[in-house]
Protein backbone atom coordinates (compact mmCIF):
# COMPACT_ATOMS: atom_id res chain seq x y z
CA UNK A 1 0.00 0.00 0.00
CA UNK A 2 3.02 2.30 0.33
CA UNK A 3 3.04 3.60 -3.22
CA UNK A 4 2.14 7.22 -2.58
CA UNK A 5 4.11 10.42 -2.88
CA UNK A 6 5.39 10.37 0.70
CA UNK A 7 6.97 6.96 0.39
CA UNK A 8 8.35 7.78 -3.04
CA UNK A 9 10.08 10.78 -1.49
CA UNK A 10 11.56 8.62 1.26
CA UNK A 11 12.88 6.05 -1.18
CA UNK A 12 14.43 8.80 -3.29
CA UNK A 13 16.35 10.03 -0.25
CA UNK A 14 17.55 6.49 0.37
CA UNK A 15 18.62 5.88 -3.23
CA UNK A 16 20.51 9.17 -3.31
CA UNK A 17 22.14 8.68 0.09
CA UNK A 18 20.53 11.87 1.37
CA UNK A 19 18.60 12.94 4.46
CA UNK A 20 15.48 14.83 5.46
CA UNK A 21 14.27 16.34 8.73
CA UNK A 22 11.08 15.70 10.67
CA UNK A 23 9.60 17.48 13.68
CA UNK A 24 7.82 15.18 16.14
CA UNK A 25 4.86 16.70 17.98
CA UNK A 26 3.10 15.13 20.92
CA UNK A 27 -0.40 16.73 20.92
CA UNK A 28 -0.47 16.28 24.71
CA UNK A 29 2.34 18.82 24.96
CA UNK A 30 1.58 21.21 22.09
CA UNK A 31 -1.98 22.54 22.10
CA UNK A 32 -3.92 22.97 18.84
CA UNK A 33 -3.86 26.74 19.41
CA UNK A 34 -0.06 26.68 19.18
CA UNK A 35 0.01 24.84 15.86
CA UNK A 36 -0.10 28.01 13.76
CA UNK A 37 3.16 29.24 15.29
CA UNK A 38 4.75 25.81 14.85
CA UNK A 39 3.59 25.68 11.22
CA UNK A 40 5.15 29.06 10.53
CA UNK A 41 8.47 27.96 12.00
CA UNK A 42 8.43 24.69 10.05
CA UNK A 43 7.52 26.44 6.79
CA UNK A 44 10.25 29.04 7.17
CA UNK A 45 12.92 26.46 8.02
CA UNK A 46 11.97 24.00 5.28
CA UNK A 47 11.01 21.02 7.45
CA UNK A 48 10.35 17.92 5.34
CA UNK A 49 7.78 16.11 7.50
CA UNK A 50 5.75 16.60 10.65
CA UNK A 51 5.21 13.50 12.79
CA UNK A 52 2.22 13.63 15.11
CA UNK A 53 1.47 11.27 17.97
CA UNK A 54 2.67 9.91 21.28
CA UNK A 55 2.95 6.78 23.36
CA UNK A 56 0.06 7.84 25.59
CA UNK A 57 -2.55 10.40 24.59
CA UNK A 58 -5.15 11.31 27.19
CA UNK A 59 -6.71 14.57 26.05
CA UNK A 60 -7.62 13.44 22.52
CA UNK A 61 -6.25 16.56 20.84
CA UNK A 62 -4.69 14.64 17.94
CA UNK A 63 -7.28 15.38 15.28
CA UNK A 64 -7.65 19.05 16.23
CA UNK A 65 -3.87 19.48 16.22
CA UNK A 66 -3.48 17.92 12.79
CA UNK A 67 -6.25 20.03 11.30
CA UNK A 68 -4.86 23.23 12.82
CA UNK A 69 -1.34 22.58 11.52
CA UNK A 70 -2.56 21.80 8.01
CA UNK A 71 -4.49 25.05 7.83
CA UNK A 72 -1.14 26.85 7.70
CA UNK A 73 1.25 24.35 6.13
CA UNK A 74 1.60 22.01 3.17
CA UNK A 75 4.26 19.95 4.96
CA UNK A 76 3.15 16.29 4.96
CA UNK A 77 1.81 15.15 8.33
CA UNK A 78 2.57 11.56 9.27
CA UNK A 79 0.82 9.94 12.20
CA UNK A 80 3.18 8.28 14.69
CA UNK A 81 0.61 6.31 16.69
CA UNK A 82 1.10 4.87 20.14
CA UNK A 83 -2.28 3.13 20.14
CA UNK A 84 -5.03 2.03 17.71
CA UNK A 85 -7.04 5.12 18.69
CA UNK A 86 -4.46 7.51 17.22
CA UNK A 87 -5.80 7.57 13.66
CA UNK A 88 -7.35 10.53 11.88
CA UNK A 89 -8.07 10.92 8.15
CA UNK A 90 -6.98 14.56 8.28
CA UNK A 91 -3.29 13.60 8.20
CA UNK A 92 -1.44 12.64 5.01
CA UNK A 93 0.06 9.32 6.02
CA UNK A 94 0.54 6.88 8.86
CA UNK A 95 3.64 5.08 10.08
CA UNK A 96 2.07 1.70 10.82
CA UNK A 97 4.39 0.67 13.63
CA UNK A 98 5.31 -2.89 14.56
CA UNK A 99 7.65 -3.08 17.56
CA UNK A 100 10.07 -5.56 16.00
CA UNK A 101 12.69 -5.03 18.71
CA UNK A 102 10.29 -6.30 21.38
CA UNK A 103 8.62 -9.62 22.08
CA UNK A 104 5.15 -8.40 22.99
CA UNK A 105 2.66 -9.86 20.50
CA UNK A 106 0.22 -6.99 21.09
CA UNK A 107 2.65 -4.50 19.55
CA UNK A 108 3.83 -6.88 16.86
CA UNK A 109 0.37 -7.69 15.50
CA UNK A 110 -2.37 -7.60 18.17
CA UNK A 111 -3.14 -3.87 18.09
CA UNK A 112 -2.86 -3.90 14.30
CA UNK A 113 -5.75 -6.35 14.10
CA UNK A 114 -7.82 -3.96 16.23
CA UNK A 115 -6.84 -0.89 14.21
CA UNK A 116 -6.96 -2.41 10.71
CA UNK A 117 -10.59 -1.47 9.88
CA UNK A 118 -10.06 2.19 10.85
CA UNK A 119 -6.68 2.33 9.11
CA UNK A 120 -8.06 0.90 5.85
CA UNK A 121 -11.02 3.27 5.95
CA UNK A 122 -8.89 6.34 6.71
CA UNK A 123 -7.67 6.92 3.16
CA UNK A 124 -4.19 7.66 4.53
CA UNK A 125 -0.99 6.61 2.84
CA UNK A 126 0.08 3.64 4.99
CA UNK A 127 3.80 3.07 5.50
CA UNK A 128 4.56 -0.22 7.22
CA UNK A 129 7.26 0.54 9.79
CA UNK A 130 9.66 -1.74 11.63
CA UNK A 131 9.97 0.12 14.93
CA UNK A 132 13.10 -0.56 16.97
CA UNK A 133 13.67 0.83 20.46
CA UNK A 134 17.35 1.28 21.36
CA UNK A 135 18.57 1.82 24.92
CA UNK A 136 18.92 5.57 25.42
CA UNK A 137 20.17 5.47 29.00
CA UNK A 138 16.83 5.86 30.72
CA UNK A 139 13.46 4.02 30.79
CA UNK A 140 11.04 5.05 28.03
CA UNK A 141 7.26 5.06 27.85
CA UNK A 142 7.41 2.57 24.97
CA UNK A 143 9.50 0.08 26.94
CA UNK A 144 7.28 0.43 30.00
CA UNK A 145 3.99 0.11 28.12
CA UNK A 146 5.21 -2.76 25.92
CA UNK A 147 6.99 -4.74 28.66
CA UNK A 148 9.92 -5.06 26.25
CA UNK A 149 13.62 -4.49 26.74
CA UNK A 150 15.32 -2.14 24.27
CA UNK A 151 18.21 -3.17 22.04
CA UNK A 152 21.50 -2.55 23.92
CA UNK A 153 23.15 0.63 22.67
CA UNK A 154 26.50 -1.11 22.16
CA UNK A 155 25.13 -4.00 20.07
CA UNK A 156 24.94 -2.75 16.45
CA UNK A 157 24.90 -6.32 15.14
CA UNK A 158 21.67 -7.05 17.03
CA UNK A 159 20.19 -3.84 15.61
CA UNK A 160 21.19 -4.85 12.08
CA UNK A 161 19.75 -8.35 12.35
CA UNK A 162 16.52 -6.91 13.74
CA UNK A 163 16.34 -4.42 10.87
CA UNK A 164 17.05 -7.19 8.38
CA UNK A 165 14.21 -9.23 9.87
CA UNK A 166 11.84 -6.30 9.42
CA UNK A 167 13.01 -5.70 5.88
CA UNK A 168 12.64 -9.38 4.95
CA UNK A 169 9.12 -9.35 6.38
CA UNK A 170 8.24 -6.55 3.98
CA UNK A 171 8.41 -3.43 6.16
CA UNK A 172 8.67 -0.27 4.09
CA UNK A 173 10.91 1.66 6.51
CA UNK A 174 12.92 1.06 9.68
CA UNK A 175 12.58 3.50 12.58
CA UNK A 176 15.27 3.29 15.30
CA UNK A 177 14.33 5.27 18.40
CA UNK A 178 16.22 5.91 21.64
CA UNK A 179 12.97 7.21 23.11
CA UNK A 180 11.51 10.56 24.01
CA UNK A 181 13.99 12.61 26.01
CA UNK A 182 16.68 9.93 25.77
CA UNK A 183 19.80 10.58 27.80
CA UNK A 184 21.98 9.07 25.08
CA UNK A 185 21.09 9.24 21.37
CA UNK A 186 21.72 6.30 19.05
CA UNK A 187 25.40 6.03 18.15
CA UNK A 188 26.69 6.85 14.68
CA UNK A 189 28.23 3.38 14.66
CA UNK A 190 24.83 1.72 14.97
CA UNK A 191 23.23 4.08 12.44
CA UNK A 192 25.96 3.35 9.91
CA UNK A 193 25.80 -0.39 10.53
CA UNK A 194 22.07 -0.52 9.88
CA UNK A 195 21.76 2.21 7.26
CA UNK A 196 24.48 0.86 5.00
CA UNK A 197 23.11 -2.68 5.04
CA UNK A 198 19.38 -2.23 4.44
CA UNK A 199 17.68 -1.17 1.22
CA UNK A 200 14.73 0.64 2.78
CA UNK A 201 14.68 4.14 4.33
CA UNK A 202 15.92 4.62 7.90
CA UNK A 203 14.40 6.98 10.49
CA UNK A 204 16.45 7.94 13.56
CA UNK A 205 15.05 9.63 16.68
CA UNK A 206 15.50 10.09 20.41
CA UNK A 207 17.88 12.29 22.36
CA UNK A 208 18.95 14.45 19.41
CA UNK A 209 19.45 18.01 20.70
CA UNK A 210 22.01 19.84 18.56
CA UNK A 211 22.65 20.71 14.90
CA UNK A 212 25.97 18.86 15.17
CA UNK A 213 24.20 15.66 16.17
CA UNK A 214 21.72 16.04 13.35
CA UNK A 215 24.55 16.48 10.86
CA UNK A 216 26.46 13.46 12.22
CA UNK A 217 23.34 11.27 12.06
CA UNK A 218 22.74 12.29 8.46
CA UNK A 219 26.32 11.51 7.50
CA UNK A 220 26.11 8.16 9.28
CA UNK A 221 23.16 7.09 7.13
CA UNK A 222 19.91 8.36 8.61
CA UNK A 223 17.43 9.18 5.84
CA UNK A 224 15.07 11.00 8.22
CA UNK A 225 16.25 12.57 11.47
CA UNK A 226 13.40 13.11 13.93
CA UNK A 227 13.53 15.64 16.79
CA UNK A 228 10.78 16.27 19.33
CA UNK A 229 11.75 17.09 22.91
CA UNK A 230 14.49 19.60 22.06
CA UNK A 231 12.04 21.53 19.88
CA UNK A 232 9.37 21.47 22.60
CA UNK A 233 11.87 23.26 24.83
CA UNK A 234 13.05 25.68 22.14
CA UNK A 235 10.97 25.87 18.94
CA UNK A 236 13.42 28.36 17.41
CA UNK A 237 15.94 25.51 17.24
CA UNK A 238 14.07 24.13 14.22
CA UNK A 239 15.88 26.40 11.76
CA UNK A 240 19.34 25.34 12.93
CA UNK A 241 18.46 21.65 12.89
CA UNK A 242 17.03 21.84 9.38
CA UNK A 243 20.07 23.78 8.20
CA UNK A 244 22.33 21.01 9.49
CA UNK A 245 20.29 18.49 7.48
CA UNK A 246 20.57 20.62 4.36
CA UNK A 247 24.34 20.92 4.80
CA UNK A 248 24.68 17.16 5.08
CA UNK A 249 22.43 16.70 2.05
CA UNK A 250 24.37 19.17 -0.09
CA UNK A 251 27.67 17.43 0.75
CA UNK A 252 26.50 14.19 -0.90
CA UNK A 253 27.98 13.89 -4.37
Amino acid sequence: MATGKIYQGLTELKSQGKSGFAVLVDPEKVAPADMQYLAELCNDAGVDYLLMGGSLIVEHQLEASVKRFKEDSDIPVLLFPGSPAQVTPYADGLLYLSLISGRNPELLIGQHVVSAPAVRASGLEIISTGYMVVDGGRPTTVSYMSHSAPIPSDKPDIALCTAWAGELQGKHVIYMDAGSGAKNPISEEMIKKVGSNIEIPLFIGGGIKTPEKVYDNCKAGANIVVVGNAIERDPLLIKELVQATKEARSSVK
